[in-house]
């Protein structure tokens, strides 16, 4: 019998490892960097680096007219076009004192939640692929092929739709596509089951996520998280009903805000879940809406050069990975004097400092893949 003896140093014992995690290609949780101290296998510290994907956003809104920057806002959370493109229109739109036709207002609605309906499946799907099941995500992409083939077929695009406008939308629907959109919704629908069976029935996904990653309210709040990750601990705000716009305040009998007390990561995805369905619901509830109406404009009609009276205002819209703010300023030119971006990402990923310290390195990936962030939405 062989003895080998390795000298690994007298202080090996009291050392911290640093561990980097990242930055891998954007596809992946992408060009985001968390530099971890570990004790073993249990995280002492961590700091997200951030700013890999950064691309100046804010400074080229600047240089942009008020018809371009909606191409450079569409942007940064790249699952969330549509939304991205409203905040913009909406300051804009304030700043001008400008009224939208009923049609544009129950359109631009109806399409938010849809596009809501289509991040929240990416996550739905890809989150239980990052904890081991690979199946939850085929079926994601199946649902989501279905409401994308209605989004692509009124924009022509079908991740950056551009179909918001200053006044309104670009184009008026296309004959029949009210129908086609219903159907859409009601396949979807009829398929969510899955992931209450497949992915919340499934005990390994619970043990994984159940009690992993408490989030605390007062941190929430200390932060600034908000979405679905900060009404999973209990923090009752949705600006979708407590400061509508668009048509929201009409529809408060079908909006159901999702809330859990226990702020762990399985209480994230059942918000995202639940938070699903109510925007199929809300989706419903503005296709018989728009089957109401009678036939009207889309849009207002703008003058050649677009300019914003001298002033400033804050828009700010409930996106689907939370709140979403535009700060406005203007000279009375025809580009923003400065167009200030604040994105749910760039604040929820901050609380990972206090998540992380205290966890196992095993808990990390479920704890990280919880948030649904998106790296340009942090980045811009």
């Amino acid at each position: 019998m062989t003895e080998t003896t390795v000298g690994i140093g007298g202080a090996a014992e009291s050392t911290d490892m640093v561990l980097n995690i990242g930055p891998q290609h954007p596809s992946t949780h992408g060009v985001l960097r968390l530099r971890l101290v570990l004790d073993g296998e249990r995280i002492q510290s961590a700091e997200p680096v951030i700013g890999y994907m950064h691309r100046g956003a804010e400074k080229l809104f600047e240089a942009r007219d008020y018809r371009q920057i909606i191409m450079l806002a569409n942007r940064h959370d790249w699952l969330s076009a549509f939304s991205n493109e409203l905040g913009v229109v909406l300051a804009v739109e304030r700043m001008l004192g400008m009224e939208v036709p009923e049609r544009a207002v129950w359109t631009r609605t109806l399409l938010a939640e849809l596009n809501r309906v289509l991040n929240h499946l990416m996550f739905l799907g890809s989150y239980p692929l990052e904890l081991g099941g690979i199946t939850p995500i085929f079926h994601a992409f199946r649902e989501r092929e279905d409401l994308q083939h209605v989004m692509e077929e009124i924009s022509g695009g079908r991740m950056h739709y551009m179909f918001n406008r200053v006044g309104g939308l670009k184009d008026d629907l296309p004959a029949g596509w009210l129908g086609r959109a219903r159907q859409a919704v009601a396949e979807v629908r009829s398929r969510m089951g899955v992931y209450d069976d497949l992915v919340l029935g499934n005990e390994i996904f619970r043990g994984r996520t159940r009690g992993i990653g408490v989030l605390a309210r007062e941190t929430v709040h200390a932060y600034g998280v908000s979405g679905p990750i900060a009404r999973a601990s209990g923090v009752d705000f949705d600006l979708r009903r407590d400061e509508p716009y668009l048509a929201y305040a009409e529809l408060q009998d079908v909006l159901k805000v999702a809330i859990r007390e226990e702020g762990d990561c399985l209480a994230r995805f059942e918000c995202l879940l639940e938070q699903t369905h109510t925007s199929l619901a809300l989706a419903d509830a503005c296709l018989d809406r728009l089957d109401e109406l009678p036939p009207g404009p889309i849009n207002q009609r703008l003058p050649k050069v677009l300019k914003a009276p001298e002033g400033h205002t804050y828009a700010w819209t409930e996106n689907p990975l939370g709140l979403n703010g535009y700060y406005l300023v203007s000279k009375g030119e025809k580009t923003p004097y400065r167009l200030k971006l604040r994105s749910a990402s760039y604040n929820n990923i901050q609380a990972l400092t206090e998540l992380l310290p205290g966890t196992l390195v095993a808990d990390m990936v479920a704890i990280l893949g919880s948030l649904f962030f998106v790296v340009g939405d942090i980045d811009k």
